[in-house]
């Protein structure tokens, strides 16, 4: 049994990991700036606090095995600051209190947006390289993030690994099924391109349980996966349209029949993009380069990492999960209207 930190556990992907963990025999810490009953309920020791706060982290990470750092700021708009501070910064503070602390190993959640150029990316490995222009501030900071996490289990410090899961769906997801279902409502929603680019998936509880595995390989001592980074997917690509077609079927909404050309698309992005930052606008623009860029484009990944160093083996029923998610998607869908 080991002690672990969970940054971020109050979140969709956060809180199955700490689930799992619980039911793998762990004892787990979480770390957020929420206050989370149920999960306490479920014996998560809850410490509220901020991961940008570095004496928080500091008190937080004292006497644990390992650390798994979920807490982010997502999305495609917004400040250098908050994105670098968040995402950046709070991953220095818990590596060094890794460090200093004696944690063992340390699992840091990040992104395939990390390796995200703006072109195709069709079934690459962990090969590929980060790119040199970022379109957004949210993957360029992940990658700082990442490459600091890599950087010192090369140089011999700490035990880590970076794991990439893409799209993060399933039962009670915040972000992607609320997303696709309010633009489509809100008439914003658009076909880009021809809308048959392929893009990969990950279902949560397989995204959470491979943050399981990992921890317990490398408290294990396994140096395999010590300073590796791995793509996480449900292993089985799908047209970008037809997965927001069965979503938006799902939560019984219609489906937009209007489409705009990626190069249309992405024109519109960055000019929406400069006369947002002119203005000083802080909310997001209804379409950016990124955005654009990720409608239209491929973007699926090889798993081949992820099967031999953590024998992960998605297996996920995606109709059976769909159909699980219906009461909760139709609920959702009629809060918008």
């Amino acid at each position: 049994m080991a002690e672990i930190l969970l940054t971020g556990h109050g979140g969709f992907l956060g809180s199955e990991i700490a689930r799992q963990l619980i039911a793998s025999g762990h004892r787990v810490r979480g770390l957020a700036r929420g206050h989370y009953p149920e999960l306490e309920r479920m014996g998560v020791q809850g410490i509220q606090g901020s991961v940008v706060d570095r004496t928080t982290v500091l008190s937080a990470a004292q006497g644990c095995d390992a650390i798994v750092h979920t807490a982010a700021k997502a999305g495609v708009w917004g400040s250098w600051a908050d994105y670098y501070g968040i995402n950046t910064v709070a991953t220095s503070h818990l590596l060094e209190a890794a460090v200093s602390g004696g944690v063992q190993a340390f699992v840091y959640t990040s992104s395939p947006s990390v390796t995200f150029a703006g072109s195709h990316q069709s079934g690459v490995d962990e090969r590929v390289p980060y790119p040199e222009k970022w379109l957004c501030f949210y993957p360029q900071t992940k990658a700082l993030a990442e490459r600091s996490v890599l950087d010192i289990a090369r140089h011999g410090r700490l035990r880590t690994c970076a794991l990439r899961p893409h799209l993060i769906w399933g039962d009670g997801d915040p972000h992607l099924f609320p997303r696709v279902i309010q633009r489509a409502l809100s008439g914003k929603l658009r076909r880009v391109g021809s809308g048959e680019n392929l893009i990969d998936v990950v279902h949560v509880k397989q995204a959470a349980g491979a943050h399981v595995a990992a921890v317990e390989k490398l408290l294990a001592g396994d140096n395999s996966l010590n300073g590796q980074a791995l793509f996480l997917t449900d292993g089985n690509p799908i047209q970008c349209w037809q997965w927001i077609t069965r979503i938006l079927q799902a939560a019984d909404v219609a489906v937009p029949k209007r489409s705009i050309s990626f190069r249309a698309a992405y024109r519109i992005g960055a000019i929406l993009e400069a006369a947002y930052w002119t203005a000083r606008i802080e909310r997001e623009p209804p379409m950016t380069r990124f955005v654009a860029a990720q409608l239209a484009l491929d973007h699926y990944f090889s798993i081949e990492r992820a099967k031999q160093l953590l024998n992960y083996r998605p297996m996920v029923d995606v109709e059976r999960e769909l159909e699980k998610c219906k009461p909760w998607l139709r609920r959702l869908a009629a809060s918008f209207k």
